[in-house]
C-alpha cells in the first residue's frame, strides 16, 4: 500500500490523533504547555482534513505547525515522551510530509537531544529516517545533519559508535546518490559550464546545482580532514580519524566514479586534493628500507603504519581502476611506487599487500592494455607495464634466493636458468614431490634447496585479498611462508590468463568483422585497425621476457602437477597468442621452454641450444650432442617413469624420462593439437623433441602410421615404468590425434607442419645412409597420418608429401625406408580414393590429377616392378572398389593408358583388358571429369600400332563410351557443371582462367570434343581399316548424339574437328600414292576399288565428307545460330567443291550428295536402312544410295511438289530454332549465296566440254554425277530467288545445257540409257527440267521484277526442244548416236568410246513445258516484249517442216499440238497488242510455219496404215480449224498481207491435188478431202460477216468472199470440164462430194448476200457472184441427181438479181 492511498492517509491522520493524545496524556502533569500543543495539534489535523482534498500537501505546508508538539516533547528531555515524539515525527517524514523549514527545526531539536547524550541510536535512525525518504535537507542543515552522525561516531559507547559509522557511510552514499538522480533529472538540459578557474577556491561551486554542491562540499571536507585539516562546511566537528577518513573516501570513490568523471569540479578535487594527499601519505613507506623481513616493531612516526598504508594501496586501487583517464600521470607515479614495494628491503606485509594490489590489477586485462598505451608506447614515458611484469618476476625470483645467498645473477636469470649453478642431488627414486606410494604431499616448489609451499590464494580470475581486507588490524598480521609466492603466481597467471583472453577475443572479434565485411564487400580488401594490433604487440613484447624467466624458474622448481599443469599452460597460450600475432621470437622462447622441459636434461641442452633465433634456418641437428652430465636442481623429486635410447648416430648409452617429463610432452602434445595453425616455423621444434620422445619411448608405427609401443631392435631395450605404459597407449593415441587435428589447421599451417615433417623425415634419411641400424620412421609415418586426415583437402599438401616421399622415400637404399614410403604412397593414394570428397572427386577434376600423379610418377622410380605394380593396383583397385572408385579413376586410367609402342604387345593387351573392364562395367560408377581420361585412353589404344585388332576394338569401345555419354547426358553435365563452378571458382580466387580443353565450351560439351577429337586422330591413321571404322564411329556419334551439346560447343566441333579433319583428309587423299598394292600377304584380297593407295584414301574422303555434310544438314538451325557460321559455310562449300572436282567419280558424285545434303535435298538415309544394298557393300556411303535411285528409268520425273513437302519439312525442322530476325534473313541468303556460287563454280567446271583433240581427254563427269548437280538446283533456288538476277539464269542456262550434253562412258550406257524402244527421260534429263520448273514457278508466284526472266527460260527450252531433230555437241567428241536410228533400227557401228543420249523424249518434254509454262505466262510483258511467241513458232517450224523426217514420228505430232495451244493462247494477245507493233515480225513467221506443216516437203513413210494417214489428216484438219476461229474472226487485228497469205493457204487446200503416188483405191483418203472441205468452209464462213463493226473487219469479210467465189468458180469450171471428159464413166466420189459442198456453199452465199445490210456488199462481190450463174448454168446437165438437187437449190436464189437493187443507185459506190 503506497503513502498517498487513501487508506493510508486516513492511517496517518488517525495515527497522529492518537500520538498526539499520548502525548497530551504523558504531558499532562508536569509539561502543561505540550498538552496544550497538542490538543490545538489535534484540531488542527482535523481542521486540515476537513478542508482539504489533498490532505499530504496541506499537512506539509503546515508541517512546521503539525511538527511542533513534537518537538517540544522532545525538548522534554524525559526519556519515554522523547521516544514518543520521535516516532511520530518518524511517521511524519516517512509519508513526505516535512516541509523545508520543518525539518530544520527537527535537526536543531536533534542537535540539542545530542549534546545532551540522549537516545542516540533514535537520533542516527531519525537522521536517516529524514535523509533518505526524501530531499528536503541540504546546504548547512544537511552538514549539521551529518557531523551529527559524525560526532555520534566518536562516542564512549561501542554500539552508539559502530551504528554512527554505518550511518556515516549511508548518509555519504545519500549525498551522492542524491547528486547522481539531480544529474538523471537534468541529463537532457545541455548546460554550458563556465571554465574553471586553475584555484582552489572553494566558491567555484557556485556553478554546480544545489545537490551537487552538497556533495561537493562533503566531498572537500572528507579531504581536509584526511589531511588534518580543518573543514569548511562540516561545521562543529571535533575530531576524526585517518583510517576512517581514507575508508568513506574509498567508498565514495569506487561507488560514484561518474560524479567525478563527468563534473569538473569533482575531477578538480581529485586532481588537486586526493592525489597529492595519497602521496604525501605514501611517504613513510617510501622512504623506508629495512634489513630484516620481521614485522615492523613500533618505532618513529614515519615508519610505515599498516592500516593507512593498506588503506592507501585500496584508494591507489579504485583510482586506478577507475579513474586511470583522468590521472594519468598521478597513476605512473602509483604504479611506480607500488613496484617499488615489492622490493626484498620492504617490509614483508607490505610486500603482501603490495603483491595483493598488483594482483588487483593483475586481473583487469583492458586496464592493464591502458597502462600499455599510456606508458609503455609512448616515448620518454616509463615502461610501466613491463615493469610491473618484471617485477612480479624478479618477485618470484628473490623469494627462492636465500637471503644470505642474495645473488642477483640467478634473480634475473633468463627462461630455463635451471641449468646454471651446482647439481642438486642425485638423481634418486621417488622423491618427496613422487607420486607413488599414498603418501600425499603439499603443493611447493623447490629450487636448489629452497622449499615454498603453494597456498589457494583465490578463485583464478578474481584477486580476493587476504591483507587488503583487514580494516580492523591496527597492527601489521603476519604473513605465513609461501603466501607472497603463491598470490605473485596467481597474479602471473590470472594476468598471462587476463591478457590472453582479451587479446584473442578482440582478435576474434576482428575476424569475425572482417568476415562479416568481406561478406558484404567481397570486392574490397579489408583493413583492421593498426592501432590496435601495435597496442597487442607492445603488450606482448613488453611482458614475455618477465613472464617467460619467471614461468621457467616456476616450471623447473614445481613439484606439483597441477601447478606444473598451469605453469605450461600459460606457457601454452602465450606461446599461441605470440603466434596469432606473428610474433615468431616470443613464441618460439615459449615453446623451446615447454620442449626443453620435456626432454631429459642433457638432451634440452643439445637438440634446442640453437634456440628459435636459428631455428629459421632449419639447420639444427639431431645428431652429435656434446652432452653436459648437467641435471636441473629439482629432478630429484620427479619420478623416473622411463630410460630409452636417444635417437642419434653414435648410442651413448640411456637417457631418463620423468614424470615431469611426460607432462611436459602432453602439453606440447596439445600446443601441437590445438594451435598448430600458429605454430608456422616452430613446428619443426616441437615436432623434433616429440620424435625424440616417440623414439626415447619406443614407439614404432604401425598401419595407417599410428605408433605403437614397439621393441628397439637393436642396443639395450627400452625400460618403461608400469605408470608410463598406461600412459603409452594415450600418448600414442594424442599423437595419432594431433595429427589427425592438423584436419583443423589452416592451409598455411598445414604447409608449415608439412614441411617440418619433410625436413626430419630428410634428416632420419641421411641418418640411415650406410648403416644398418633401424631408421626413425617417425617423420614418414606421421607424413602419412596427416596426409590421411587431410584428405577433404588433400591438394593442398599432396605436392609436398608426395613429392618427398616419391623423389626422396621410395628412391631411398634402405628398403625398410623404400618400403614405408611405397607403403604411405599407396595408402594415401588409396585413402584419396575411398575418401568422400567434397565436392564429390568425380567434379574436382584438378584433385583427380593430383591423386593420380604419384602413381603415374612410380613410373620413374628405377627400382624393380613397378610398371607391375602399378597394373596390379589398378586391377586390384577395379576389382575390390571399381564401383565406388570414384577420384581413383584417373589415376587407374593413367597408368593404364601410359602405353607405349615399345612396350610389347602383351603388356598393351593386359593394359587393353583392364580398358575393356571399365568400359564395359564401370562408366556408370566413375565421376564424369574422367570420362574424358577413358576417351583419351580408349584413343590412345586405338592409335598404337602393335596390334590391329585392339585398335579396332578400340574404337568399338569409343562408341559404347558415346553412347554412355547420351544416355546418360543429363546426369553427366549437371555433375560436370557442379564442377565446373568449383573449379571456376578456385581459378577466381587465384585470378586465374580456367586452363583445361576447349575452353570455354561447357564441360559436358568439352567431354564431348574429346571424344570427337581422338575419333578425329583415328580418322586419319595410316590403316585404312582404322580410318573407316573411326569414320563411321565419328559421325554416327555426332550424328546420334550432337543434340546435346551446347550451342557455342558447336563451333568448336565445326572448326577444330570437322574442318580439320577434312583438311587432313583431302591433303592425304590428294598426295596419296597410286601405286598399286598387292594383296596383304597371305590370304587377304583386296578388292580392285581399294587396292591403290589412293582409293583407299577416297573412299576416306567420302566417308568424311559425307559425315561432314550430314551434320551441317541435320544441325543447321543449330549451326546457324553461330556467330561465323557464313565462314563456317564457305569452307564446307570449299571442300564439297574441290572434293566435286577431284578426278575421282567416287569422291566426286559423293561430294555432290553432300552438297544436296547440306541443301537439305535429300533426307538422310538412317543408319537401319544401310542393309544390305549391293551399293552399299561396294562401300559407297549411305547417304548416296537414296537419290541415286530415287528417279532412275522408267520412273516418273520426280515433281516438285515432293520438293516443296521436302522444303515444308525442313522448315519444320527449322522451328525448333528461334525465329530468324532480320539479319538472320540476309545471312541466310548469304549462305545460300555462297552455295549457289559454289554451284556454278562446280557446274561449270565440270560440264566445260573439253577444248583439246578427244584422244587426251582424261575425265568425263559420270551421269549420275551430272544428274546429283542438276538436281541440287531447284532446292538452291528456293533460298536465292529473291535475288536471282538474269546473269544467274545465263549461268544456269550454260550448265545446264553443258550437262545435257556430256555423253555417256559405254561401259555404263546399259545402266543408265532406256532400252532403245522406250523413250523415256535419264535422270539427268528429268533434272534439268525440274530445275528449269522450279524456276518458272518461282517466277509465276515472284514479283514483277522477276518476270522478265520468262523470255530466258523459254528461250533455254527451246533450245533443249531443238535436240529433237539436231542433237547437242560435246567439244569435239565422237560420239555415237543411239536412238536417232531412223524408225528405230538399230545400227550397230563400231563400239566407240562414248555414246550420246537419246535426246528425243527430253526435247519433247522441254515442249510439252514450253507450252504449258507459255499458257500461264502469255499475257506477262517481258513475254510478249522479247518476242517469246515468235520463237516458240520459229523454233517449231523445224519439227513441223520436218514432218514425216523427223528422227521420231512423235515430235512432229507433239510440235503440232503445241503450236495449237500456244496458239489458242498467244493469239489473243497478239491481236491486243497489234497496235504496239511488238508482234509485227510474228505473223509471217506463223505464216511460214502453216505452210511448211501443212503442205509439207516430206512423204510419208511407205509402210504408214490408211488409219495412220486418217489420224494424220485429223491433225492437218486441226489447224484449219484454229485459223477459222482464233485468225480470221480477227482479221481486222491482223496484218493484211498475213491475211491475204492465210487466205491464199486456205485456197489452196480447198483445192489440193491428190498425191500422184496413190493406188486408185486409197485415192478417196489420201486426197485430204476431209481438209480441202475444212478449207472451204472457212473460206466461205468468212466470205462476210453480219455484224461489221469496223472497216478493217468488212476488209476481212470482202478479202473471203473473194477468195470463195474465186474457189467456187474454178471447182464448177472443173467439174464441168471432167464431166464432159468423162462421158459415160461417173467421176470420182470425191469430185461429186466437192461439187455438191459447192453448190451447197453457194445457196448458203446467196442466203448470206440476201440477209446483209445492201451497204456492206462490195460491189465486186456482186459482180463476182452474178458471174457464177452462167457456170451454174452449164451444170445443169450433170449426171448425178445428188448435184442436180444441189444446183437447184443453188439456182433458186437467183432470182433477187433480176433487177439491180434501188441502194445501189443511191448510195453510189459505198
Amino acid at each position: 500500500m503506497s503513502t498517498s492511498s487513501p487508506e493510508a492517509v486516513k492511517k496517518l491522520l488517525e495515527n497522529m490523533q492518537t500520538d498526539l493524545r499520548s502525548l497530551s496524556m504523558e504531558c499532562k502533569k508536569k509539561f502543561p504547555p505540550v498538552k496544550e500543543a497538542a490538543e490545538s495539534g489535534i484540531v488542527k489535523i482535523k481542521t486540515i482534513a476537513a478542508r482539504n482534498t489533498d490532505i499530504l500537501a496541506a499537512l506539509k505546508e503546515n508541517s512546521s505547525e503539525v511538527v511542533q508538539p513534537f518537538l517540544m516533547g522532545c525538548g522534554t528531555k524525559e526519556p519515554k515522551i522523547t521516544q514518543l515524539c520521535l516516532t511520530a515525527i518518524q511517521r511524519l517524514m516517512s509519508h513526505e510530509v516535512v516541509s523545508e523549514a520543518a525539518a530544520g527545526n527537527i535537526i536543531n531539536m536533534l542537535w540539542q537531544l545530542m549534546e545532551n547524550g540522549l537516545e542516540e541510536l533514535k537520533l542516527l535512525q531519525t537522521v536517516l529516517v529524514l535523509l533518505t525518504t526524501n530531499t528536503v535537507v541540504h546546504d548547512e542543515v544537511l552538514s549539521k545533519a551529518i557531523v551529527l552522525c559524525f560526532r555520534l561516531h566518536f562516542t564512549k559507547d561501542n554500539i552508539t559508535n559502530n551504528t554512527a559509522a554505518a550511518t556515516v557511510r549511508q548518509v555519504v552514499t545519500v549525498v551522492f546518490e542524491r547528486m547522481v538522480a539531480e544529474d538523471e533529472r537534468f541529463k537532457g538540459i545541455v548546460e554550458q559550464p563556465p571554465p574553471v578557474q586553475g584555484n582552489t577556491n572553494r566558491r567555484s561551486v557556485s556553478t554546480l546545482r544545489p545537490s551537487a554542491k552538497d556533495a561537493y562540499m562533503l566531498f572537500q571536507d572528507l579531504c581536509q580532514l584526511v589531511n588534518a585539516d580543518a573543514p569548511y562546511w562540516l561545521v562543529g566537528m571535533t575530531e576524526m580519524t585517518r583510517t576512517f577518513g581514507l575508508e568513506l573516501l574509498e567508498s565514495v570513490l569506487n561507488d560514484f566514479p561518474g560524479v567525478f568523471l563527468q563534473h569538473q569540479e569533482f575531477s578538480f578535487l581529485l586532481k588537486e586534493r586526493v592525489c597529492p594527499l595519497v602521496i604525501k601519505l605514501f611517504s613513510p613507506n617510501i622512504k623506508f628500507r629495512q634489513g630484516s623481513s620481521s614485522a615492523a616493531s613500533p618505532a618513529p612516526v614515519e615508519k610505515p603504519y599498516f592500516p593507512i598504508c593498506m588503506r592507501l594501496l585500496r584508494v591507489v586501487s579504485v583510482l586506478i581502476k577507475h579513474f586511470y583517464s583522468l590521472l594519468v600521470t598521478e597513476c605512473e607515479i602509483f604504479l611506480s611506487l607500488l613496484v617499488k614495494f615489492l622490493d626484498g628491503e620492504k617490509p614483508q606485509w607490505l610486500r603482501a599487500v603490495a603483491v595483493e594490489s598488483v594482483h588487483r590489477l593483475c586481473v583487469q586485462p583492458h586496464l592493464l592494455r591502458s597502462f600499455c598505451q599510456s606508458y609503455d608506447m609512448k616515448q620518454h614515458s616509463t615502461k610501466v607495464f613491463r615493469d610491473i611484469v618484471n617485477a612480479l618476476g624478479s618477485f618470484i625470483q628473490s623469494l627462492f634466493i636465500v637471503p644470505s645467498v642474495g645473488n642477483p645473477a640467478v634473480v634475473s636469470a633468463p627462461a630455463g636458468g635451471s641449468g646454471s649453478g651446482p647439481q642438486g642431488t642425485a638423481q634418486g627414486g621417488t622423491g618427496p614431490g613422487g607420486v607413488s606410494g599414498t603418501l600425499t604431499t603439499q603443493a611447493a616448489f623447490e629450487y636448489r634447496g629452497t622449499w615454498i609451499p603453494l597456498m589457494t590464494v583465490s578463485v583464478q580470475g578474481s584477486a580476493k585479498a587476504t591483507y587488503l581486507e583487514m580494516l580492523d588490524k591496527v597492527e601489521p598480521p603476519s604473513i605465513p611462508e609461501g603466501y607472497a609466492m603463491s598470490v605473485a603466481f596467481s597474479a602471473l597467471l590470472d594476468l598471462v590468463r587476463g591478457i590472453t583472453s582479451m587479446i584473442e577475443r578482440e582478435l576474434s572479434m576482428e575476424e569475425e568483422a572482417a568476415a562479416e565485411f568481406r561478406e558484404a564487400h567481397p570486392d574490397q580488401e579489408w583493413k583492421p585497425q593498426a592501432g590496435a594490433h601495435l597496442v597487442w604487440e607492445e603488450m606482448v613484447s613488453a611482458c614475455w621476457c618477465g613472464l617467460l624467466a619467471a614461468l621457467s624458474l616456476l616450471l623447473d622448481a614445481s613439484t606439483d602437477e597441477t601447478a606444473t599443469e598451469n605453469i605450461l599452460k600459460a606457457e601454452l597460450t602465450m606461446a599461441s597468442l605470440c603466434g596469432r600475432l606473428g610474433l615468431v621470437t616470443p613464441r618460439d622462447a615459449f615453446i623451446t621452454a615447454i620442449c626443453k622441459a620435456s626432454l631429459p636434461p642433457h638432451y634440452a641442452l643439445t637438440v634446442l641450444s640453437s634456440n628459435a633465433a636459428n631455428l629459421s634456418s632449419k639447420a639444427y641437428s639431431i645428431q652429435g650432442q656434446s652432452v653436459q652430465i648437467i641435471s636441473p636442481s629439482s629432478e630429484s623429486h620427479q619420478q623416473v617413469v622411463a630410460v630409452g635410447q636417444p635417437l642419434t648416430a653414435q648410442p651413448q648409452g640411456t637417457v631418463v624420462l620423468t614424470a615431469k617429463n611426460i607432462q611436459c610432452m602432453r602439453t606440447l602434445l596439445n600446443l601441437a593439437h590445438c594451435h598448430g595453425a600458429v605454430l608456422g616455423t616452430s613446428w619443426q621444434l616441437v615436432l623434433a623433441t616429440l620424435q625424440h620422445l616417440v623414439w626415447i619411448l619406443g614407439l614404432k608405427p604401425g598401419v595407417g602410421g599410428a605408433l605403437k609401443p614397439g621393441r628397439a631392435v637393436e642396443g639395450p631395450s627400452t625400460v618403461l615404468t608400469t605408470a608410463v605404459m598406461t600412459d603409452l597407449p594415450v600418448i600414442s593415441n594424442i599423437l595419432s590425434r594431433l595429427f589427425e587435428s592438423s584436419q583443423y589447421l589452416d592451409d598455411v599451417s598445414l604447409h608449415h607442419l608439412i614441411n617440418a615433417l619433410c625436413s626430419l623425415s630428410l634428416e632420419a634419411m641421411e641418418m640411415a645412409y650406410g648403416n644398418n641400424k633401424e631408421p626413425s620412421l617417425f617423420a614418414v609415418a606421421k607424413l602419412l597420418e596427416t596426409g590421411l586426415v587431410n584428405m577433404d583437402r588433400i591438394e593442398i599438401l599432396w605436392r609436398p608429401l608426395t613429392g618427398h616421399l616419391l623423389e626422396k622415400v621410395c628412391q631411398h637404399p634402405n628398403s625398410r625406408m623404400r618400403e614405408w614410403g611405397a607403403e604411405a604412397l599407396t595408402a594415401l593414394i588409396k585413402a584419396g580414393l575411398a575418401y568422400k570428397h567434397d565436392p564429390p572427386l568425380a567434379q574436382n577434376q584438378r584433385l583427380q590429377l593430383l591423386l593420380l600423379n604419384p602413381l603415374k610418377e612410380l613410373s620413374n622410380v628405377l627400382h624393380a616392378d613397378i610398371r607391375q605394380k602399378q597394373l596390379e593396383c589398378v586391377l586390384q583397385i577395379l576389382q575390390s572398389q571399381g564401383d565406388s572408385l570414384g577420384p581413383g579413376w584417373p589415376l587407374v586410367l593413367g597408368v593404364i593408358g601410359a602405353i607405349r609402342n615399345d612396350q610389347g604387345e602383351s603388356l598393351i593387351r593386359t593394359a587393353f583388358q583392364c580398358l575393356q573392364l571399365v568400359v564395359t562395367d564401370f562408366l556408370p560408377t566413375m565421376p564424369c571429369t574422367c570420362l574424358q581420361i577413358v576417351v583419351d585412353v580408349a584413343g590412345s589404344f586405338g592409335l598404337q600400332n602393335q596390334e590391329l585388332n585392339i585398335s579396332l576394338t578400340s574404337i568399338g569401345l569409343l562408341w559404347n563410351i558415346s553412347d554412355y555419354f547420351f544416355q546418360r547426358g543429363e546426369a553427366i553435365t549437371q555433375e560436370l557443371e557442379r564442377e565446373e563452378e568449383a573449379l571456376q571458382k578456385q581459378a577466381q580466387e587465384k585470378g586465374e582462367t580456367l586452363n583445361r580443353p576447349f575452353h570455354p565450351a561447357p564441360p559436358f560439351d568439352c567431354l564431348w570434343l574429346c571424344l570427337y577429337a581422338k575419333l578425329g586422330e583415328l580418322c586419319v591413321d595410316p590403316r585404312p581399316a582404322v580410318r573407316k571404322s573411326a569414320g563411321q564411329t565419328l559421325f554416327s556419334t555426332i550424328a546420334a548424339h550432337g543434340t546435346l551439346l551446347q550451342q557455342p560447343t558447336w563451333h568448336i566441333v565445326v572448326w577444330k574437328v570437322l574442318f580439320q579433319l577434312l583438311d587432313c583428309v583431302r591433303t592425304s587423299s590428294t598426295t596419296a600414292d597410286k601405286e598399286k598394292i598387292e594383296s596383304g600377304g597371305g590370304n587377304i584380297l583386296i578388292h580392285h576399288s581399294r587396292d591403290t593407295a589412293e582409293k583407299q584414301w577416297a573412299e576416306t574422303w567420302v566417308l568424311t565428307l559425307a559425315g561432314v555434310a550430314r551434320i551441317f544438314n541435320t544441325r543447321r538451325y543449330l549451326l546457324q545460330q553461330l556467330g561465323d557460321f557464313f565462314e563456317a559455310w564457305e569452307v564446307l562449300l570449299n571442300h564439297i567443291q574441290s572434293a566435286a572436282l577431284s578426278k575421282n567419280n567416287e569422291v566426286s558424285l559423293a561430294a555432290l550428295k553432300s552438297f544436296q545434303e547440306i541443301l537439305q535435298i535429300v533426307t538422310p538415309v538412317k543408319d537401319s536402312d544401310k542393309g544390305g544394298d549391293a551399293l552399299a557393300a561396294m562401300g559407297v556411303p549411305p547417304v548416296l544410295i537414296d537419290p541415286l535411285s530415287a528417279s532412275g528409268p522408267g520412273r516418273p520425273l520426280v515433281r516438285s511438289d515432293s520438293l516443296v513437302e521436302r522444303l515444308t519439312r525442313y522448315n519444320g525442322a527449322e522451328l525448333q530454332a528461334p525465329p530468324p530476325g532480320e539479319e538472320s534473313a540476309l545471312e541466310d541468303s548469304a549462305l545460300w549465296w555462297s552455295a549457289w556460287n559454289t554451284w556454278y563454280r562446280t557446274g561449270t567446271d565440270s560440264t566445260r566440254p573439253p577444248s583439246g583433240p578427244t584422244e587426251k581427254l582424261s575425265f568425263i563427269p559420270s551421269q549420275p554425277f551430272l544428274t546429283a548437280l542438276i538436281q541440287i538446283f531447284p532446292a538452291l533456288y528456293q533460298h536465292i530467288k529473291s535475288n536471282f538476277s538474269m546473269e544467274d539464269l545465263k549461268k544456269l542456262g550454260v550448265i545446264l545445257h553443258g550437262a545435257v550434253s556430256v555423253p555417256i562412258s559405254s561401259d555404263a550406257s546399259p545402266f543408265i540409257l532406256p532400252s532403245y524402244t522406250e523413250a523415256v527421260l535419264t535422270s539427268l534429263q528429268e533434272a534439268v527440267l525440274t530445275a528449269l520448273d522450279v524456276l518458272q514457278k518461282a517466277i509465276c508466284v515472284g514479283p514483277e521484277n522477276l518476270q522478265v526472266m520468262y523470255p530466258a527460260i523459254f528461250e533455254q527450252l527451246l533450245l533443249f526442244v531443238e535436240f529433237s531433230c539436231k542433237p547437242p555437241q560435246y567439244g569435239r567428241m565422237e560420239t555415237k548416236h543411239v536412238a536417232n536410228a531412223k524408225y528405230n533400227q538399230i545400227q550397230l557401228f563400231a563400239p566407240a568410246e562414248w555414246v550420246a543420249l537419246n535426246y528425243v523424249p527430253f526435247a519433247e518434254r522441254s515442249l510439252e513445258v514450253v507450252v504449258d509454262l507459255y499458257h500461264k505466262t502469255a499475257c506477262h510483258k517481258a513475254v510478249i516484249n522479247e518476242k517469246v511467241l515468235q520463237n516458240i513458232i520459229k523454233t517449231l517450224r523445224m519439227p513441223l517442216g520436218l514432218k514425216y523426217a523427223c528422227p521420231s514420228e512423235s515430235t512432229w505430232k507433239l510440235a503440232v499440238s503445241s503450236l495449237l495451244k500456244v496458239l489458242s493462247i498467244g493469239l489473243p494477245v497478239a491481236r491486243q497488242h497489234a497496235s504496239s507493233g511488238k508482234f509485227d515480225t510474228m505473223w509471217p513467221e506463223l505464216a511460214n510455219a502453216f505452210e511448211d506443216f501443212l503442205f509439207t516437203k516430206s512423204t510419208p513413210p511407205d509402210n504408214l496404215s490408211i488409219q495412220e494417214f486418217q489420224k494424220n489428216e485429223a491433225i492437218d484438219v486441226e489447224v484449219v480449224q484454229l485459223i477459222s476461229t482464233e485468225i480470221l474472226p480477227f482479221a481486222n487485228f491482223i496484218p493484211k498481207d498475213f491475211v491475204g497469205q492465210i487466205m491464199a493457204m486456205l485456197n489452196k487446200g480447198s483445192i489440193h491435188s491428190q498425191s500422184p503416188s496413190f493406188t486408185e483405191a486409197e485415192i478417196d483418203v489420201r486426197m485430204r478431202e476431209e481438209f480441202s472441205k475444212v478449207c472451204f468452209e472457212t473460206l466461205l464462213q468468212f466470205s462476210f460477216s453480219n455484224k461489221v463493226s469496223t472497216p478493217q473487219e468488212g476488209y476481212i469479210s470482202r478479202m473471203a468472199l473473194s477468195v470463195l467465189l474465186k474457189r467456187s468458180q474454178d471447182v464448177l469450171r472443173r467439174y464441168v470440164e471432167d464431166e464432159r471428159l468423162s462421158g459415160r464413166c461417173p467421176l470420182p466420189r470425191q469430185q461429186v462430194t466437192e461439187i455438191i459442198f459447192v453448190l451447197k456453199a453457194i445457196s448458203t452465199l446467196m442466203d448470206s448476200l440476201k440477209k446483209t445490210q445492201p451497204e456492206n456488199v462490195d460491189g465486186n462481190t456482186w459482180a463476182q457472184v452474178i458471174a457464177l450463174y452462167p457456170t451454174l448454168v452449164e451444170c445443169i446437165t450433170c449426171s448425178s441427181s445428188e448435184v442436180s438437187s444441189a444446183l437447184k437449190e443453188a439456182l433458186g436464189p437467183f432470182k433477187d438479181f433480176m433487177q439491180p437493187p434501188v441502194s445501189k443507185v443511191q448510195n453510189g459506190e459505198s
